[in-house]
């Protein structure tokens, strides 16, 4: 008996060796650390929020997927179409995606960007008239009247076809608002051209700076003041919107706050942070 359990120690030391050596071996084999594939939204990265729209799927939820959080919209009546870089998505009228939360994005943003690229062909129109398009916007029940508590749309402008007012709306959780704009005689020509443009919208809590860059070109700074940072009542968020407005539509159809986009999206990414001047133009020039 005795001489039985020596063996079995002797067998077991001798797997031990092995398994050690095929772990030597395999260690050896794996590539330098430099060589691993960096995950372009690392635990606690600054990106939040990520649609690529790439997604090769019969069910529009997954075409609509969030990268970060691997979260599906509630909603997607949008068309897949080919993209910057990759799919897109079309729009049009009654039509949105929606989730219900841009994840922790307006929680944890102090600065952020709103980044996307868009195709529109001509005026944008609210019904069968020019009015205001929604890229995106976030629903809120904080009682302000517009019903959300951020928005963006592209409105109409009386020169070119192909030119567009642009208006930025921020709303914090005192309800302090502000409305960043491009508009009349200071509108954007050649943005709704039919051709993909890259958007970037970045605020910076440190300066109360907004910036909008369009295919990596700022086109200015604008000022809120001495606010500092955004300060978004994350409770009171009911949706995130892609193409569409915070607000219902009404028995006309031709509620402004509503609208959809009637035009192409791509790669929409918000981060809760500023990204440079240079990281902006790094989107644009990779087509990211």
């Amino acid at each position: 008996m005795k001489k039985l359990n020596i063996s079995f120690r002797q067998v077991g030391l001798a797997v031990i060796a092995v398994l050690a050596l095929a772990g030597c071996s395999q260690n050896m084999d794996r590539p330098a650390l430099g060589d691993y594939p960096v995950d372009e939204n690392p635990a606690g990265g600054a990106l939040k929020f990520y649609v690529t729209f790439d997604r090769e799927s019969t069910n529009p939820l997954m075409q609509a997927v969030d990268e970060t959080r691997a979260k599906f919209p509630t909603e997607n009546n949008f068309t897949q179409i080919e993209g910057v870089s990759g799919k897109g998505v079309q729009g049009d009228a009654d039509r949105m995606i929606s989730y219900p939360k841009p994840n922790d994005w307006a929680k944890t943003a102090e600065s952020f960007t709103v980044s996307f690229w868009e195709k529109h062909a001509g005026q944008t129109k609210n019904g069968m008239n020019p009015g205001a398009e929604h890229i995106f916007s976030l629903p809120s029940s904080n009682g302000h009247w517009s019903g959300g508590t951020m928005m963006l749309l592209f409105d109409q402008y009386g020169g070119s076809a192909s030119a567009a007012a642009i208006k930025f709306v921020m709303i914090d959780a005192n309800l302090a608002d502000t409305w960043m704009t491009w508009e009349n005689e200071n509108s954007i020509e050649g943005v709704l051209d039919n051709q993909w443009h890259h958007f970037a919208f970045v605020y910076d809590a440190t300066t109360s700076g907004f910036t909008m860059f369009i295919d990596g070109v700022s086109k200015g700074t604008k000022t809120w003041g001495t606010h500092g940072p955004i300060n978004l009542d994350d409770s009171k968020i009911s949706a995130l919107r892609i193409g569409n407005g915070p607000q219902s539509q009404i028995p006309s159809g031709d509620n402004w706050l509503y609208s959809n986009w009637k035009g192409g999206l791509d790669q929409f990414r918000l981060y809760n942070t500023a990204l440079t001047e240079a990281e902006v133009q790094e989107l644009f020039t990779t087509k990211k």
